[in-house]
């Protein structure tokens, strides 16, 4: 699954967990987060919801392109090792 979102916030968590959950219940593996720019301690929570979705199917579950500002959420509550974070390389800039 693929967030069309740029934001996942406390304003649209409900909207974009739930599109979340329906996407891995149908077999998606993939989060690709890599629209996002602006995130809040709510985009951690999303996560974690879609981890245990994941792992309540027996599944395992890959998040790609997430953005700086939400990995150092997930550093900050101790949560690195819990979710697969998949590195994009994003072009150098000179």
């Amino acid at each position: 699954m693929v967030l069309q979102d740029q934001e996942l916030s406390l304003r649209n968590a409900v909207s974009v967990s739930e599109a979340g959950l329906q996407a891995i219940h149908a077999g998606s593996e993939q989060i690709d987060m890599t629209p996002l720019q602006i995130v809040d301690s709510a985009a951690v929570a999303v996560m974690l919801a879609w981890q245990r979705q994941a792992q309540s199917l027996n599944r395992s579950l890959q998040f790609i392109g997430v953005p700086a500002s939400l990995i150092s959420l997930i550093s900050l509550y101790g949560l690195t090792d819990f979710f697969k974070v998949v590195e994009v390389a994003t072009p150098e800039r000179h």
